[in-house]
Order: structure tokens, then sequence, then C-alpha cells
């Protein structure tokens, strides 16, 4: 779902802490590693767990206070939000792909909560329609509410299970040297489906005319923060296709991804790092060498991999030429940062069951008109939320009442404009200003009020919220324009070259979300990726050690 970002904690709970990684110190830094990794989001944390399966002492380097990027949890007058792990697909499933390289950079230490069979609520307007676990039930479900169009929603379900089987052949060439690739990328338009190539509405327009079945199917947009007529079909399928088997959440809060991989990592002699900024990436003669930090402090390595975005590194980490190699200056043409958003967390007295809460996330829409929605919206913040998604974080964690007792938790999110709040860009956290508090509240009563038509039961338990906007998104994970899924997904996307895990600069590597697609399972698994090319031609070491490892039962 839309990535979040806030503010440290102001309050702790007692004997609670969610901060994961140690804090970095000069003193604590060895002079060399076999591998640095800057960015402790997903990508980074698999792909260094993996090497360091291997036997590789890594270093990575987190510019935040605390680890796990976008999967780190956040704390505050005694409650505590997930920022980024609403929900995830298929993990609950012992043999599924994703659970099985969760089960090896966490050495089976991370656990997994199913969802209610209802997953998601997509509603639009005074309609509301029901996303169910399992295959044919959501497949019969969807035809129950739209009898004329079975073969329809027959046909898209097979095709979104045909993507999804089809797309290690469509990112085979992230897994080869870069020449090879371009190659290989030349010849992949025979060697999948045409819809590979194609938005979300130009394909579910060719399935079926109903627009508002089309409105209901493409109503988990905001899980990659594009409308259909933007979007790649490509993304819009894996999404689709990742949920169909429902959802499941971190036992223990989100914050246990991070907490729970750390260890393999530290197991290799290898460490986690917070408060490190990493001011540049060091080369000679166009090999990557170390990095130089904020402080000074020079740290020496044999391979180094960036999990900051594809943008970010070439401005700010890497030298002149290198940045120009990897497509800086070309850019505006072919690629974008994807949308910010606003997200509320709020606190409310009294348990999920006091309250009348389940499990089920809600996608709260105007209508089904989410293209001319989200233009009006952005063309003028006062008109309607084109999108507000509902998530119960402390209804989804069967540990919760262990460490919050009494306590209940919601998070709202919708799209944002980062010039929205252009004028305050170079004022400092939680300074700047009467005037941007005010806009803050404005919006958080509006967001509040969504809540309350959908739930109104919790208006008189509310006890604290806080919104985030852009600038916090940028102010604590340092992105450009406070985007939340990094690069855009659209079409021409996947065929840039120089989103490849391997950069033209000799040892320097790229993983994270835009080396495959959005979201904590793309970004797994480009931390897979990431770790066989840095292999070379030792890359099956990696992919035995998913094949040969057990993974265990759900929670």
């Amino acid at each position: 779902m839309l990535d979040s970002v806030t503010e440290p904690p102001k309050t702790k709970p007692k004997k609670v802490s969610v901060r994961t990684g140690k804090r970095y110190r000069p003193s604590r830094i060895e002079d060399h590693y076999d591998v640095i990794v800057v960015g402790s989001g997903m990508g980074g944390l698999t792909t260094a767990a993996l090497l360091s399966k291997l036997g590789k002492k890594v270093c990575v380097l987190e510019q935040h206070y605390t680890a796990g990027g976008y999967t780190h949890a956040y704390e505050n007058s005694g409650y505590e939000w997930d920022v980024g792990v609403h929900y995830i697909g298929e993990v609950h499933k012992p043999y599924s792909t994703l659970r099985r390289v969760f089960d090896v950079v966490s050495e089976n230490r991370l656990k997994w909560a199913e969802m209610d069979s209802v997953y998601d609520r997509i509603i639009l307007g005074e309609k509301s329609y029901d996303f169910v676990t399992g295959t044919e039930q959501f497949t019969e479900q969807l035809i129950e509410y739209f009898p004329d169009e079975e073969k329809a929603i027959r046909d898209y379900v097979a095709l979104i299970r045909k993507i999804s089987k089809l797309t290690p052949r469509f990112f085979a060439g992230q897994a080869m040297p870069p020449t090879l690739a371009k190659l290989y990328n030349l010849i992949r338009p025979a060697l999948v489906p045409g819809e590979f190539f194609k938005t979300s509405r130009q394909v579910l327009e060719a399935l079926t005319s109903n627009q508002e079945l089309i409105s209901v199917l493409t109503g988990q947009w905001g899980d990659y923060g594009q409308v259909p007529a933007d979007c790649a079909f490509l993304m819009h399928a894996l999404i689709a296709k990742h949920y169909l088997a429902g959802g499941a959440y971190p036992v223990g809060g989100s914050s246990e991804i991070a907490r729970t991989i750390i260890p393999t990592i530290q197991a290799a002699g290898g460490e986690v790092f917070t408060y490190a900024k990493v001011d540049k990436v060091l080369e000679e003669s166009k090999r990557a060498i170390g990095v130089q930090m904020e402080d000074g402090t020079v740290i020496k390595a044999d391979q180094i991999v960036s999990n900051i975005g594809l943008m970010a590194t070439a401005n700010h980490l890497l030298p002149d030429w290198a940045g120009k190699a990897m497509g800086k200056g070309q850019w505006p043409d072919t690629i974008k940062h994807s949308s910010a958003h606003l997200c509320i967390y709020a606190g409310f007295k009294g348990t999920a069951e006091e309250l009348g809460l389940d499990t089920t996330n809600l996608w709260v829409y105007p209508d089904g008109n989410h293209e001319a929605n989200v233009d009006a919206y952005l063309n003028d913040k006062d008109q309607p939320f084109p999108l507000v998604y509902i998530s119960f974080p402390s209804t989804k964690d069967p540990d919760w009442e262990n460490r919050y007792p009494g306590k209940t938790t919601v998070e709202m999110v919708t799209v944002a404009d980062h010039e929205w709040f252009s004028q305050w860009e170079n004022t400092t956290w939680s300074q700047r200003g009467a005037d941007y508090e005010e806009m803050k509240e404005k919006m958080s009563q509006r967001l509040l009020e969504t809540l309350f038509k959908h739930r109104p039961q919790l208006r008189d338990a509310l006890d604290f919220y806080e919104l985030s906007t852009p600038l916090s998104t940028r102010w604590f994970q340092h992105n450009e324009k406070g985007e939340i899924y990094g690069l855009d997904h659209f079409v021409d996307r996947f065929k840039q070259p120089y989103l490849h895990p391997v950069t033209p600069l000799k040892g320097f590597y790229l993983t994270g979300a835009d080396v495959m697609t959005a979201g904590v399972g793309g970004a797994l698994m480009s931390g897979v990726m990431t770790a066989s090319a840095m292999q070379g031609l030792k890359g099956k070491k990696i992919i035995n050690l998913l094949k040969n490892h057990k993974s265990t039962a759900i929670a």
C-alpha cells in the first residue's frame, strides 16, 4: 500500500521499542567490509542478508533513526503504527516464493498472521465490493456483483495469473550482464504476451466495456500510486494476483521485519548502522572502492550497493560521469518520480473488539472515475479526495494487545502534490510555522470525517492523530520529491536499460523498487536479483539458498 514516513516518537510506551539497528559512531566501523549497502529498506536488507548467508561481511548504512526503510514502525503518544507494511500477500503460504525469501533472510524468525477472508473492500460512492480470499471465491464474488460479466471476470483472473507466472521471463534481463540484458530486452516482446506492454485501462477495456467493473478491478491502484490510464498493466496484475490468496501482517508489527533480518547480517560479522548518512561513493579508475560519510569518515569495501533509488543515487552519491551513464539528463523524457501522499496516524481508546473493528482494508472513492477525480483534486486540493485508503494495523497484529493493551490504531492515506508544500521546502521539521500546521489540520479533519462516515463508532474514541505530509517523507527518507514508490510505473519505465542491478561503475550496484516494481514484494525480489548479479557466474548460489531452505508454518 501507499508507503508513508513520519516523525520520531515524542513519547515512548513503557517496555516497547520499535527502533532497530545500531547507532553509527566512527569508532564502531571497521576499516574494510566485503560489501557496503547504502539504505536499509527492504531491497537493501534482503541483499545484505542473502550475501551474509554466503559468508560476506556486510555493513548497512541507514541515515534514518531506525532501520527498515518503509517497513519501519513509528511511535507517538503511547501508540505504534506501521509506515508502509499495511498488508502483504502470499507470505502466509509457506511455499510461496515471497515467503521462502522472507524465511531465508530472517532465518525463520519472522512470523505472519493471516487477515480476515475479506482483505479489501472497494467503496465507490455508496456502493461497496468485497475482495475475498481464494481465487475461486474472489471470482464468484465478483460474478455475483456483475452477473452479466462472468466471461470478462474469468478472463481477467486467468490473465493476471498468466502475467504473474510469466513475470520472471519479463525480468530475466535483470539477472544478465547489462549488454546481454539489452539484447534480451530487444527480443522480449516475442517472449511474453502483449499485455506486458499496455496500460491497465487498455487491457481491461479490451476485456469489458463495463466501466464500473473496471473501476472495481482497479480499486487497489493506491498500492502502486497510478490510475489505470497511466500504469502499466504489469504492475496492476502483479498486485492483484499477489492478493488473490488474501493478505497477512507481521506478528509483532512491521518493525519485526528489520528486527528479524538484522541478526542474519550480524551473524556473518556485519552490522546495520542508523544515523549513518553517506556523503558520496569513492572511486578509483572507474571502480567503487568505498564511501565517505557525512562526518568525513571513509569506509572501504569490495562492493557497494545503493538502496536509495536511481535518481537519488545518481544525483547525490555518484561521480557525474556515472550518473550520466545511468540516464541522468535523459530522465524527464523516460521516467518520473512516483506520487506523494498524506497519511493520518490515529490512536483510539478501546480494543478492536470493543470498537467493532476487523482487519478489512477500506478503499474509499467518491465514484469510479479514477482518472478524472485525481486530475480534479491535483488541480484543486479542496476537491474531494480521489482515494482514501483506511487500514487497521493493530487489528491485524495478534501480538498488539500484549504491547498496547486497550488501544487501537488506524491509518488513512491519500495522494498529494509535493508542490502544495513548496513554500515550506527549506524549513525544519516541527518548525514549519502556524500556516503549515493550519493546512495540516484542515486536511486532517477532512480525512477523519471520511473515517467516521464509514466507522462512526470511532468518533468518540479518538485519542491522538498526526498527519504526515510529503515534507515529512522527504525529511526522513531523504528522497527528492516526497515520492513513496520510487519511480512511476509507466509502460516505458520497464524499457530503460539503466534500471538494472549492475551499473557502469564497476563494483557498484542498485537494489530496491526501482530495479523491479513497487511494494514490499517488489523490493524483496530486487534484493534477490541484486545479490545474484553481484555473484556473477556464481549467482546460482543465491537460488540454491532459496531452493534448499525449509520454511516454517504460519504463526
